[in-house]
C-alpha cells in the first residue's frame, strides 16, 4: 500500500530541485518548508559507508550541540547512597536505585536521557530489551554511564546527544528546531559533520560519507553538498 502524500508536501516538494545545495542555502529552504502546524524540529538523514553488523564498523557516539536542541531534556539518574542527591541536586527530572529499575521494567518511560553510575550497571542490564531498542540504554561510549552525574546532567540539558547508525547504516539525528537562524543551524550541522568524521569507524573502507539530507519535521528532504559542509571551518559555521 502506498503512503499517501499530503496536497501540502506536493506543494513544497516543488520547491526542492533534484540537485544538492549548499549548506546554508539547504538550511534557508528546510526553514521556508518547515510549515506545520507545530514548532517543527530539524533533521538530518546521513547515510554512510559503514556496515554495522561488524562491530568495527558500528558508529555510537555523542555531539555537543553548540546553539543546542531547543528541546526540554528531560534526565533520569540511576544511582546509589549519595549520587542519587547529586543527582537531584544537579537538575535530574527522575532519580532513583532499585525502584526505579523496577518502575522502567513496568514501563513508565518520562525521560529522553537515562544515566547510570557503574556501579548500578549489573542491575540496569536487564532493562536491555526495554531500553536497547529505543536508544535509550545506558553506555560509557555515550557519555551515560559515569559518576561524574553533575557533569553529565549539565551536558545533556545544555544540548548534548547521543546518536548511533542504524543497521543500514544512516545515521537519523535532530540538530535544532526549525525556528532556530540558519547560522545557528549551520554551527550544529558542523558540529555533527565534524564528530561523524572524528568517529570515523576503523573498519570504514572507501568513501565514508555517501550522502546527507536535511529537512524538517513534516517537510520535504533536501540533499547537502557534503564536501562543502567538510571544508567549511568551524569559524566560519559559527
Amino acid at each position: 500500500m502506498t503512503k499517501k502524500v499530503s496536497r501540502r508536501l506536493q506543494e513544497l516538494q516543488k520547491k526542492v530541485e533534484d540537485r544538492t545545495y549548499q549548506p546554508l542555502e539547504a538550511l534557508q529552504l528546510l526553514k521556508e518548508t518547515a510549515t506545520a502546524k507545530f514548532p517543527e524540529s530539524a533533521e538530518a538523514h546521513i547515510r554512510l559507508g559503514i556496515d554495522p553488523k561488524y562491530t568495527d564498523q558500528q558508529l555510537r557516539t555523542t555531539v555537543a550541540l553548540p546553539k543546542g536542541t531547543g528541546q526540554t531534556i528531560r534526565v533520569a539518574v540511576i544511582a546509589r547512597g549519595e549520587k542519587v542527591t547529586e543527582a537531584s541536586n544537579s537538575g535530574a527530572d527522575i532519580v532513583g536505585s532499585e525502584e526505579l529499575i523496577d518502575q522502567i521494567q513496568k514501563g513508565m518511560m518520562d525521560f529522553d536521557v537515562l544515566i547510570a553510575t557503574p556501579d548500578v550497571m549489573p542491575q540496569v542490564a536487564k532493562l536491555g530489551r526495554l531500553l536497547g531498542p529505543r536508544g535509550l540504554m545506558p553506555s560509557p561510549k555515550g557519555g551515560t554511564v559515569t559518576f561524574d552525574v553533575t557533569q553529565a546532567i549539565s551536558e545533556f540539558k545544555a544540548g548534548k546527544l547521543e546518536f548511533r547508525a542504524d543497521r543500514t547504516g544512516i545515521v537519523h539525528v535532530l540538530f535544532g528546531k526549525a525556528t532556530f537562524s540558519e547560522d545557528d543551524l549551520l554551527a550544529n550541522l558542523k558540529a555533527l559533520q565534524e564528530t561523524i568524521d572524528r568517529n570515523r569507524p576503523s573498519g570504514a573502507k572507501g568513501r565514508y560519507w555517501r550522502s546527507i539530507y536535511v529537512s524538517s519535521t513534516m517537510g520535504p528532504s533536501i540533499q547537502v553538498d557534503i564536501n562543502a559542509l567538510r571544508d567549511m571551518k568551524t569559524t566560519d559555521a559559527a
